[in-house]
């Protein structure tokens, strides 16, 4: 793929905080043979920063949260960020993909970020369908009405489908998973790199085509992974939002910091 000469490169990393040991099959894919073993689970922010600019892509949830739904709380993913020398408290610019608790739980640690939210995803999440369980149980009201309190400080930022948020840096909608899940496309030195978030939650669910059992819309999931594929230069530059194969196929950047790997 030819590059774009003026558009600047950016490092990513990876920022794993939290996982979830032996869940079941059937709840990572849908349709799975209950006889399969069981999948680990990996909970991520990310890191996206150039000389000029820093920007941070979804921002986790607490110990609180973690004990609450019964998530093995690594540390706080501000403490990976400063592991990298960021400061959440100094970060400008953070990118919400969705609103579940696992992506918009530490608002607080960003103070002076303007957030990066797509229109559907907060009409979503303060909508009508926030009355059925099924779709508002990985939802934090209190999450989401911190944002709601955000909009009113002039801090959120809405995108309504495919937008720049700066040079060689994208959002781009992906409805599948919630109604306004958003991806983050990035030009690093290795090609455009894409940032699934839940757009698609392990490599297998885009090899295969399999769906993710929480899930608003199936076919706007399967036109996603579609998408996916067609923005970034190959596959092995799609990151997914959870799979612990990232941990593993991308390099540790920092010694004796075994829960952050450089992507690009």
């Amino acid at each position: 793929m030819v590059l774009h000469s003026t558009l600047p490169e950016y490092e990513v990393y990876a920022i794993k905080y939290a996982e979830l040991k032996g869940r079941h099959p059937t709840e990572i894919f849908m349709g799975a043979d209950p006889h399969e073993a069981a999948v680990d689970m990996d909970y991520y922010v990310w890191l996206i920063r150039s000389p000029e600019r820093t920007i941070v892509v979804d921002m986790g949830f607490n110990r609180m949260i973690a004990e609450r739904r019964g998530r093995q709380f690594l540390r706080c993913p501000s403490e990976g960020l400063a592991a990298l020398g960021v400061d959440a408290g100094t970060v400008s610019d953070v990118i919400i993909s969705h609103m579940h608790y696992d992506h918009v739980g530490n608002y607080a640690l960003f103070p002076k970020a303007t957030f990066h939210l797509q229109d559907d995803e907060m009409a979503f999440a303060t909508g009508r369908l926030m009355r059925h369980r099924c779709l508002c149980a990985a939802y934090e009201v209190e999450d989401v009405c911190s944002i709601v309190r955000h909009v009113y400080k002039g801090r959120v930022d809405f995108h309504n489908g495919d937008e720049e948020i700066a040079p060689g840096i994208s959002v781009h909608l992906a409805p599948g998973h919630t109604a306004g899940l958003q991806f983050v496309r990035v030009l690093t030195a290795k090609g455009w790199l894409v940032l699934a978030t839940d757009a698609c939650h392990y490599r297998r669910h885009l090899e295969k085509n399999e769906v993710f059992p929480l899930v608003t819309n199936v076919a706007g999931l399967l036109e996603g992974y579609r998408k996916l594929r067609q923005l970034s230069s190959s596959p092995d530059l799609v990151i997914p939002g959870h799979d612990p194969w990232t941990m593993a196929a991308f390099p540790k950047c920092i010694p004796e910091d075994e829960l952050i790997v450089r992507l690009a």
